[in-house]
Parts: structure tokens; sequence; C-alpha cells
């Protein structure tokens, strides 16, 4: 099933055009990865499946992106971004508890009984890989976690809300490998239940988990397929140079 398909996206910002010609579907149930070097709009690609992007009073947009076939410019921004969440690369709790930084997007949407708040927190949480470690200091500050500690709790937060998608903005940039691990193999489990899409910088990872690739430079999608066939088979010059260290 297509969870987004992109046909001819053109983005502008002002009149620097960020993304030229962007073509490809985004299977449902599927890690995608996007990479590239910096400034190769990996980034404008990613906030544009939640109308990020529109937050800039300069953008300019040709194409269509279409979610679940509906064209996301047709559909309410709030529940456009209540089904598609957004992990950032740095994780930014809130100076809240363990447990109302998870319970705040529920709260949101109108549940207030802890009755029914307290097994949906404990279900992202475990969504999360983050139960065992925080389930005996719930109401202790967010900020008393470690790094990998609060990016984990802000993948709960988000899932919190039981979105669709859910996209991931290079969110171990900041993660020692260990740290790094767990936010990985809390993805690989989350595809059972959403669609991924991940803009990594680290190629080592998106070859680790993603089931397809799409290599980006300068605002073009140089090369798309399967992960497999774009590590060990790429079509693209440009693609084997980035993938094999040549620059980037």
């Amino acid at each position: 099933m297509v969870k987004f398909s992109i046909k001819d996206l053109n983005i502008w910002f002002g009149s620097a055009q960020a993304l030229k010609n962007v073509s490809l579907d985004i299977q449902a149930h599927e890690i995608l990865s996007v990479i590239g070097p910096s400034n190769s709009g990996k980034t404008t690609f990613l906030r544009t499946l939640n109308q990020l992007n529109a937050l800039n009073t300069h953008l300019k947009m040709k194409g269509a992106v279409l979610f679940e076939d509906k064209d996301i410019l047709k559909i309410d921004v709030e529940l456009l971004r209540r089904k598609v969440g957004m992990v950032f690369a740095l994780p930014l709790p809130l100076p809240l508890s363990i447990f109302d930084n998870v319970a705040y997007g529920i709260k949101m949407q109108g549940v207030k009984d802890k009755k029914q708040l307290a097994p949906r927190v404990e279900e992202a949480l475990k969504e999360g890989h983050i139960w065992d470690e925080v389930k005996d200091r719930l109401s202790e500050s967010a900020f008393k976690l470690s790094g990998g500690q609060q990016q984990r709790l802000c993948i709960a937060r988000t899932l919190a809300v039981k979105p669709d998608v859910v996209l991931f903005d290079e969110p171990c940039s900041g993660l020692d490998p260990i740290s790094t691990a767990r936010v990985e193999e809390t993805m690989l489990k989350l595809k059972e239940k959403y669609t991924i899409v991940l803009v990594t910088n680290n190629v080592k990872q998106a070859a680790r988990i993603s089931d397809d690739t799409g290599f980006m430079l300068l605002g073009e999608l140089v090369e798309f397929g399967k992960t497999k066939d774009i590590f060990t088979a790429p079509r693209d010059k440009r693609t084997e140079d980035y993938i094999t260290g040549r620059y980037g």
C-alpha cells in the first residue's frame, strides 16, 4: 500500500529552489531513508510531508503530494500533523515530568482522565523502548534523562497521539553509538505499526535499517530504490561516490 505519493514536486523559498522535480512513492510499514550531503534538500522534503514548510511565508510549491490518495493541501493541517508526526534532530522534552511529556498530546486531544491517560502513556513508552528505564520515575523531570533517553521519550510522545507516519530528521545526530543503536532498534520495531521516513547523514545507518533509500543532491532525487540495490549496485555514479565517501 502506498502511504505517500510525491509527483513532480518543486519547492522554492523566495528565488532559491530547494527541490527539483522529485517523484517517489512511500510504502506503508516500511522505512524510507533519505540520504545526501548538507543542503541537498533532505529536510525540506521531509518537512513537506506534514506541511511544516508552510510556516515559511516565502514558500512556493508546484507538483503534488498525496497522503493516502488525498492532496495534503486539502487536508486540515492539524489533522495532517496528527497523522504524520515528527521527531527532530535534537531531543526537545517539555519542562514537565516524564509522564506529562507523553500525556501532553493526548490531553490536547481532549483526554483528561488519568485512568485513560495512564495506559496510553505506558503503551507509548513501551513502543518508544524506554518504559523499563522510566516506569519507576514517571513523576521526575524529563530533563533528568540522558540524551538518548530524551530522544526515545520524544519518540514516545509522538507515538502517544497515534499517528500513521513518523518522520525522523537525523534523530541520532547528537547521540552516542549505544543510544543510536537503541533508537534504530526502536525504529525497526515501529515499522510493524507505522510508516517511517528517516533523514540521515549516516549512510551506514540507512544501509542497516531502511527498506528503501533515496539519494538527494542539490535538490534533485538522483536515485531511489531498494536499499540493498542502492548500496550494492547504484545506477548513478554520484550515488556511488557519496555512499563510498568520495564526497559529502
